[in-house]
Parts: structure tokens; C-alpha cells; sequence
């Protein structure tokens, strides 16, 4: 058996797919480097600057960025995470940011500006259903929403329209988008696909990058942090994205954005964007819980798939329950493109309809209501109420939210200890 030492792992990579087995050793020992004296995990550094040594050091730094200046900007715990994630995700870079929300206003924001317009799908997590009918309008950006499929994606495309988004599986729908059509769509019309792969957990049961999109967001609060103790947000983008008629990159002749920074442009804007600019940081202890999450994700997910379709296929054959939506369920019309991408796995939340929420709710002993997904825990929520609860009943619906919708995020708790509690729930 060779026993030589091996060369540090590669900050990205795109020669180790997410379906093989260097997934697992990506998670926990990218971002930490080697040698006398290195610290096994990633280290927290907590500071608000940076030293130089000279009057040009600092002013190189404050115009190129590329380095540590102000932690606002970047942060070697930070910069540890981002690796690692650009890794997972088979990227260029990633900018990690304070929260999932963050991270989606960071994606719109680096390719549109007032005057543009977002086709998204309807199936959307509320608060980005909130950001696209309420702040972007403020911006003066406008946002269709549609169901994901090629064909309606395609009909509400405008002259203006920059950017095309969807969630890997809609969030609570379960619905799965086919990734490779909406990217020809959204490149045939010279707009970029932005993916909300947060149910993928960080590249593990998809990659969307692989399939054609260009810009992937994270809310790093739910599988990535596994464990319901921190907020966090990334956006990763790919090598490969046409940016060449977008304005934001084009304007300005030889000073444009496309010509002074090339293949990084998409990249250092979000970073400008998020964290130069915004100032929507995260924070080193932060970057730490999630970078430690990551080193057991694919661990956590395999079991909390395996036992979301178990639950889904139960809760089938129980008569308090009307509808079950998951993904993985060979009967679903979204079976096909879940097994298509996202053969790991149809990720670890299913909904369920009961007649009486309420009462439903109230007779758990061990799952919990908690508005929150990913956890090691297992999470229930009432969607119509709580996480969709602000939009208008229409939008609601849309997104696969009724007032019998129960959204489930299955924890890594034994499978009979969580359908006994289900059992007795719903008797």
C-alpha cells in the first residue's frame, strides 16, 4: 500500500464529481492547509483588519481586493469556507454571506440593475417569493413568476429579462426543474440560470453547475450548518458564463467589467456587491459552525433521504393524510427529473396534507414546529401560515402551499421512534 503523503487538496475542482467518492474527503480537508504547527480544522480569526506593511501594500489591496484588507471584505475563516464550497460545487469562487437571503439578493443584484427583468419559477421559498414581489419592485426590477417548465420560462422571457431562477426542488412543493432546458432557454436568450441548490446540500445530491447553471445560492442555515445553530448564506459561480449581453459587463468600452476583470467579472461583483458594498458578512464563528457542518452533511443526508421517502411512502397508506408530496415517490410527476438530478437522493423534506393542522400539531411529542430545514433534528411547519404566510393566497397556492400543507424536514432520529410520533399525531 502506497503510504508517500499526498499533496494538498485543490481548492476547486472539476475532476471529482459529487457521485464519487471524493465528496466525502472535499468536505473535510479542503480550506486547511498542510504543514508544521497547521491546525487540524479551520481556525477562527477573529479581526476586524488586516496589517500592511506599506503605503503601496494598502493601496494595491484597496483597489484589487484579492487579498485580506478589512473583514468585512474578507476573513481567512471565511475565505477557508468559501474554498471549500467552490470545491463542493465543482465552481470558480464563491462569496459567502450572512444568510440564504442575502445570498439571493447578492445573485440577482450582480447581473441586474433598474430596468431588468427575472423570470423565476413560482415554486419559490417565501422569503425570495417576497424579495422578487416587494424589494426588487423598489429597485426598480421587475420579476415574472411562472411554473418551471421550459415552455412557460420561455413565454414570459422579456428584452430585459437578465436572469432566469429556479430552486433545485421547489421549496414546499417538491417540485424538480429539468436544469439543462431552462439553461437553454435562459443562454439562447442571452440571460444567465441562477439555482437555489439549498436542497442539495452544498453540492451533494446535485450540482447544478454541471448542468448548465451559471450562479448557485446557498442558505447555508440548513444542511451545510446541519444543525440549527447558525445563519449563513454563499453564491458560487461556475467557469463557464456569457456575459457578453448583459450591460452591466459591456458598458464602458475598455473600463467595462468584462474587459478589466475577464473570466472573474461575474465573481468580483458579487463579492463587491455582497460584502464590499452591502456589507452582508459573515462572521468568522459563523464560517466555523459551517465549515465544521460540511465535514458530516453527506453523512446526515443519506440517512434523512433514506428516511424521507420511508416516511413518504408510510404516510401514503395513512387515511388522515390526503396528499403527499415528495419527489423521490415513484408516483410523482416529478420522479423522472429527480432521478435524473439528483440520483443520490430527492432530498430530505416532503409535505403532507392533514384535515386539522392545528390539532395535528399540537399532539407531537417529538418532532418539532420550527420554521427552519435541515436540521438534525426533525422540523414540521405549517407553510400557509408561517413561511408563505405574508403572500396573497394566489402566490400561495402557486407555490404548492394550502391550508392542510404540513412541510416536513426529516432529522437523522431513528425511523420508528419518528413514525410512531407521526402515528399517534394523526390518530
Amino acid at each position: 500500500m502506497d503510504t508517500a503523503p499526498q499533496p494538498p487538496l485543490p481548492g476547486a475542482t472539476q475532476d471529482c464529481p459529487a457521485d464519487s467518492p471524493a465528496y466525502q474527503t472535499l468536505a473535510v480537508q479542503t480550506g486547511i492547509p498542510r504543514g508544521l504547527g497547521q491546525t487540524v480544522g479551520v481556525p477562527i480569526h477573529a479581526a476586524a483588519g488586516f496589517q500592511f506593511e506599506t503605503l503601496e501594500q494598502a493601496q494595491s489591496e484597496f483597489q484589487v481586493n484579492g487579498g485580506l484588507s478589512y473583514a468585512r471584505i474578507q476573513n481567512p475563516t471565511v475565505r477557508a469556507l468559501e474554498e471549500r464550497l467552490t470545491a463542493l460545487e465543482g465552481g470558480a469562487a464563491t462569496v459567502a454571506l450572512a444568510s440564504g437571503q442575502a445570498a439571493t439578493l447578492t445573485a440577482v443584484m450582480s447581473v441586474c440593475r433598474a430596468g431588468d427583468h427575472i423570470v423565476s419559477s413560482s415554486s419559490v421559498f417565501g422569503g425570495t417569493a417576497g424579495l422578487l414581489n416587494n424589494i426588487l419592485p423598489l429597485m426598480g426590477i421587475t420579476a415574472t413568476l411562472v411554473d418551471n417548465t421550459p415552455d412557460a420560462v420561455r413565454a414570459a422571457l422579456q428584452p430585459n429579462t437578465r436572469l432566469v431562477w429556479a430552486e433545485i426542488i421547489g421549496n414546499p412543493a417538491g417540485d424538480v426543474p429539468d436544469l439543462e432546458a431552462l439553461a437553454e432557454v435562459a443562454h439562447a436568450h442571452g440571460a444567465l440560470l441562477g439555482v437555489d441548490a439549498t436542497w442539495a446540500g452544498a453540492g451533494y445530491l446535485c450540482r447544478p453547475l454541471e448542468f448548465g447553471a451559471d450562479i448557485v445560492t446557498h442558505s447555508l442555515t440548513k444542511w451545510a450548518g446541519g444543525h440549527g445553530s447558525v445563519m449563513g448564506g454563499s453564491v458560487t459561480v461556475g467557469t463557464r458564463h456569457d456575459l457578453s449581453r448583459n450591460p452591466i459587463f459591456t458598458e464602458g468600452g475598455a473600463q467595462s467589467l468584462l474587459n478589466v476583470r475577464g473570466d472573474g467579472a461575474l465573481a468580483w461583483r458579487q463579492r463587491w456587491f455582497g460584502a464590499n458594498q452591502c456589507g452582508m458578512t459573515l462572521a468568522p464563528h459563523s464560517a466555523f459552525l459551517i465549515a465544521q457542518g460540511l465535514e458530516t452533511l453527506q453523512l446526515r443526508l443519506d440517512r434523512e433521504c433514506a428516511s424521507a421517502l420511508a416516511l413518504a411512502q408510510w404516510l401514503q397508506a395513512q387515511p388522515q393524510v390526503a396528499r403527499v408530496s415528495y419527489p423521490g415517490l415513484p408516483g410523482s410527476a416529478h420522479h423522472a427529473l429527480a432521478a435524473r438530478y439528483l440520483p443520490r437522493g430527492a432530498g430530505a423534506v416532503l409535505t403532507f396534507e392533514v384535515a386539522d393542522p392545528a390539532a395535528f400539531l399540537s399532539r407531537l411529542k417529538l418532532l418539532r414546529i420550527v420554521p427552519n430545514l435541515g436540521d438534525s433534528r426533525t422540523l414540521v411547519v405549517h407553510p400557509w401560515t408561517t413561511t408563505h404566510g405574508r403572500l396573497p393566497e394566489a402566490a400561495r397556492r402557486a407555490a404548492g402551499v394550502t391550508p392542510e400543507t404540513i412541510r416536513m424536514s426529516v432529522g437523522i432520529e431513528a425511523l420508528a421512534d419518528l413514525q410512531a410520533d407521526l402515528s399517534q399525531a394523526l390518530a
